[in-house]
């Protein structure tokens, strides 16, 4: 058991914070819940936050709901954006909250008893009310003024594009969320990042106006990267926590290149290592921080929590093959997906296997049916520097043979020039 705002004041994630919340978490477990809009199906990294708060609200003692927004998602927030998102359709929606599930299982106890948490969909509760019901029961305690002060309003009305009834309408849609949970199951605290705060607080003036009850909200910093450029997101889009979208091996060297300015953050934020483990581990690192000592606890407490022990095996192992010595039976151990999935972003050349057949000179290899050097002279080179390798091993001579027995699963050739500079050739 942990007081739960201390533990984010601690570990830097505390933003804001309505009066008299903390005293009211005291008192005892407490219902809260933090919406997710199913935007994809499948959060990404810059869900972590809320998750790893729902997690801590949970080691609190507290019961955490997590809301996915089965309504609000064919909506689409307006906080924090510039343009009006796409609509779904109902189905794209429900495929969504499908993948979404069974990722939040990963991180929450789900259960009814206890401080279990519970999954629950706002379109449970919108879907049989209708435009009248809503206007009536809802927009009548909520004047226009206050909805025009908040910011995400604000900044769409100065900006080019305008803004939507239907986006107007989001804090409504949002704070009525609130309302219900807070009238049917007992939720007194809304949390979520701090682009949420004006969305949360329409729920607690909701709550407020319409039934004169009291609920609480607190909001997460949002994360930032030191070097300006936006957190989770890399050359190659959003890292996502789906296996599919974004392999172990990438997720894992995404934290593992985290910088030391970030690093310091995110290990308290992203890790439920406590005060006396991460100091400890900082100390350790400012000693030899080439070592990388805190991405590396990072990294791996992480992709263990969002994928697995194995998982984090497999990308540690990819890891060894392509930035130190790794073993050839590794590649060999992996699917076709896996091998172009690690080689993702390097070069990649189609060969004929059929031509491979008759075998074709390392030359030939590097310099026609591949960019490794410029022309036949530079292979040659190459060879003779001892610059070269094919599967990990050194070409011995220019007018050594490779042929299909050379592949890989039966399909992969692997260059390597220097230390980290790699070629795929697919045989197909």
């Amino acid at each position: 058991m942990t007081n739960f705002v201390e533990e984010l004041r601690w570990r830097g994630m505390l933003h804001d914070i309505m009066p008299n919340t903390e005293e009211k978490l005291k008192e005892g477990m407490t219902s809260g819940y933090i919406g997710f809009d199913p935007t994809a199906d499948s959060l990404h990294v810059g869900h972590l936050t809320q998750i790893m708060t729902l997690i801590h609200f949970q080691n609190a003692g507290h019961k955490p709901f997590a809301l996915v927004g089965g309504a609000t998602g064919m909506v689409g927030d307006p906080s924090g954006k510039s343009d009006e998102r796409n609509l779904q359709t109902p189905e794209m929606v429900e495929h969504n909250l499908a993948g979404m599930k069974r990722q939040l299982s990963k991180f929450l106890t789900f259960e009814d008893a206890g401080n279990g948490a519970i999954m629950v969909n706002n379109a449970d509760w919108f879907k049989n009310m209708n435009f009248l019901d809503f206007i009536r029961d809802v927009g009548k305690h909520i004047t226009v003024n206050y909805m025009m002060a908040k910011d995400s309003v604000k900044k769409r009305l100065e900006g080019d594009t305008g803004m939507s009834f239907t986006e107007f309408c989001y804090q409504l849609v949002q704070g009525y969320d609130f309302y219900y949970l807070w009238k049917n199951h007992n939720c007194m605290v809304q949390m979520g990042g701090s682009d949420q705060w004006g969305n949360i607080v329409t729920g607690t003036e909701l709550i407020r106006r319409k039934d004169q009850g009291t609920a609480y909200a607190i909001t997460t910093q949002l994360i930032k990267k030191a070097d300006g450029t936006k957190f989770g997101k890399t050359e190659s889009g959003a890292i996502w926590l789906d296996p599919e979208k974004t392999s172990p091996y990438k997720f894992y060297q995404f934290w593992l290149n985290a910088s030391d300015d970030d690093v310091k953050k995110w290990i308290r934020i992203f890790t439920l290592k406590s005060k006396k483990e991460i100091e400890a581990l900082e100390v350790e690192h400012n000693v030899a921080p080439h070592l990388r000592i805190l991405q590396k606890a990072l990294a791996e407490d992480i992709t263990i929590k969002t994928h697995s022990s194995e998982a984090l095996e497999t990308a540690i192992k990819t890891s060894e093959f392509l930035f130190g010595n790794g073993s050839l039976e590794f590649l060999k151990s992996l699917t076709e997906n896996q091998v172009i999935d690690m080689f993702e972003g390097i070069p990649q050349f189609a060969l004929s296997k059929s031509e491979l057949a008759n075998g074709i000179d390392a030359a030939t290899l590097l310099a026609e049916k591949s960019t490794v050097a410029s022309s036949k002279g530079e292979a040659k080179k190459l060879i003779q520097g001892g610059g070269v390798s094919i599967n990990k091993e050194k070409i011995a001579e220019v007018a050594q043979i490779f042929n299909t027995e050379n592949l890989i699963n039966d399909k992969f050739i692997v260059v390597q020039k220097g230390k980290k500079n790699y070629f795929l050739l697919i045989a197909e």
